[in-house]
């Protein structure tokens, strides 16, 4: 039988045990909260606690719990299908992401961006969007996340109607894998490349 007693004080809501000082800042407290309703796909109580953690953070002016609860509010927007409100929050994420030079954020929130693009059917949108991403994996060397991105773009023109582009994207996805000797890989993506040739 074990003596050790569980201090009252750690004592909370699931998810935050041995976190007590999570209470102490109760707009992070709702934003946690709201970020478990969105993960759970409760939308509407996410969209409530996200709404009421911004508007927490903006009477602080906590910059990054603003950028946070931004991009968390534009999750929920994906998730309703609401592109217009989701690109209005992503924009507000990734503008002070850009401003504190957080390249893995922004990145993140382009991504996100990208989506709600394409959701719109703001192909050339979208297309210049993932190729804003795809210089800065360039420029970080990332060629996994060039590849992603890369195939992004090939259904992104492939929605459009563009096959031809399309194909090319395959093909610079393909020569990507065979600088890695990913030999297989390459081949698949050559022979998506002539099917849409055909």
């Amino acid at each position: 039988m074990s003596s050790d007693i569980q201090p009252l004080n750690s004592i909370g809501p699931m998810g935050q045990a041995g976190n007590p000082e999570k209470n102490d800042d109760p707009v992070q407290a709702e934003y946690e909260e709201g970020k478990r309703y969105l993960e759970n796909s409760n939308l509407g109580q996410a969209a409530v606690m996200l709404h009421n953690a911004l508007v927490g953070f903006e009477e602080k002016k906590d910059e990054n719990g603003i950028a946070n609860a931004s991009n968390q509010l534009g999750h929920v927007c994906l998730a309703k299908e609401d592109y217009v409100t989701a690109l209005t929050h992503y924009q507000r994420a990734f503008a002070i992401c850009d401003k504190a030079n957080d390249r893995m954020s922004v990145l993140a929130v382009l991504d996100k961006v990208a989506v709600a693009q394409k959701g719109l059917k703001k192909y050339d949108d979208a297309i210049s969007t993932c190729l804003d991403i795809l210089d800065q994996y360039q420029d970080n060397r990332d060629p996994q996340g060039a590849v992603s991105t890369l195939e992004k773009m090939a259904q992104i023109y492939l929605e459009k109607n563009d096959k031809h582009k399309a194909a090319d994207t395959y093909r610079t996805i393909a020569s990507i894998h065979r600088n890695f000797r990913h030999e297989n890989i390459a081949a698949d993506f050559v022979k998506k490349a002539e099917e849409l040739d055909n």
